[in-house]
């Protein structure tokens, strides 16, 4: 018995050694750094194009170790400020559509490369709590700038970002209201809802290693969920999702799955079900944009 209580524990603490490595192999093949996109392949609306008409200025802010570039558009506007917070594998430009109308419309706008995006410094996007700490740089920044004091913040986020500006309510922010569109609730369940789409059941033998990992990556943030953070202030959240959503799932990671639980009175949703524009990224698209 003795013998083979041994032999059980080396192969649970091989397992373990092996489960970590994997684990952290798989984990940060997932957040890699993005780049600029070919611009001469990219169907996106491009800066350059929109220069004249919509200027910005340039603000730097750090985040951790890594220096963030920042974006202020509408610098003559006064009904609020909107912080745009970009999905993975996107950037601050990825967003100009929503950007524009915001300055159209009379807000002020600050908008931002996350860490290891597009213009920012960082080898990698880190992991999906990072989202959480760069927004947190950016509204400690906001904070300090006397420019932006009399002004109402607004969150707006998307993806990566649409957790991120949920999450953020953790923190200790004056935030006049949320919007956040296509996220997922808490960084370990969209893991895990990622892993099972690639590795099947064997992802839960995981979860601990995952959780661990993360944890030691980015401590506390790592467990935060949405609604919780909701739930503990009294913000204004308008939450957004499409029903065919295949990155983030309607029914399990997003924001939404977990509305029924959320006490705050503050809160809406927007639902999109029309086919052609119900999914992770097409629920932007116009019904004139799914016909052409």
């Amino acid at each position: 018995m003795k013998k083979i209580g041994l032999y059980l524990l080396g192969i649970i603490v091989l397992f373990s050694l092996v489960s970590m490595v994997v684990s952290k192999i798989i984990y940060d093949g997932q957040f890699p750094r993005y780049e600029r996109h070919d611009e001469t392949v990219s169907a996106s609306l491009r800066y350059v194009d929109l220069e004249a008409d919509y200027p910005r200025q340039l603000v730097d802010f750090k985040s951790g170790g890594n220096l963030l570039k920042g974006y202020i558009y509408g610098s003559e506007n006064s009904l609020g400020l909107v912080v745009v917070a970009h999905g993975l594998g996107g950037g601050a430009d990825s967003y100009l559509p929503q950007i524009t109308y915001f300055v159209d419309h009379g807000w002020r706008v600050f908008a931002y490369d996350a860490t290891g995006s597009f213009d920012s410094e960082g080898k990698t996007t880190k992991g999906f709590p990072q989202a959480l700490l760069d927004i947190d740089a950016a509204l400690t920044c906001i904070d300090s700038e006397e420019s932006f004091q009399e002004l109402p913040v607004v969150l707006f986020g998307h993806s990566w970002g649409g957790y991120a500006v949920a999450n953020v309510l953790h923190f200790d922010h004056e935030i006049a209201g949320v919007v956040s569109v296509s996220g997922a609730s808490s960084a370990m369940f969209m893991i895990m809802e990622q892993g099972e789409s690639m590795m099947g059941g064997f992802i839960y033998s995981q979860y601990p290693y995952l959780w661990l990992y993360q944890r030691v990556l980015f401590g506390e943030a790592a467990s935060f969920d949405s609604v919780e953070a909701i739930n503990n202030k009294d913000v204004p959240v308008l939450i957004i999702h499409g029903t065919e959503d295949d990155m983030v799932d309607y029914n399990g990671s997003a924001v939404i799955a977990g509305v029924n639980e959320m006490t705050n009175p503050k809160v809406e949703t927007i639902v999109q079900s029309i086919p052609g524009r119900n999914g992770h990224n097409s629920l932007f698209k116009s019904e004139a944009a799914v016909i052409y």
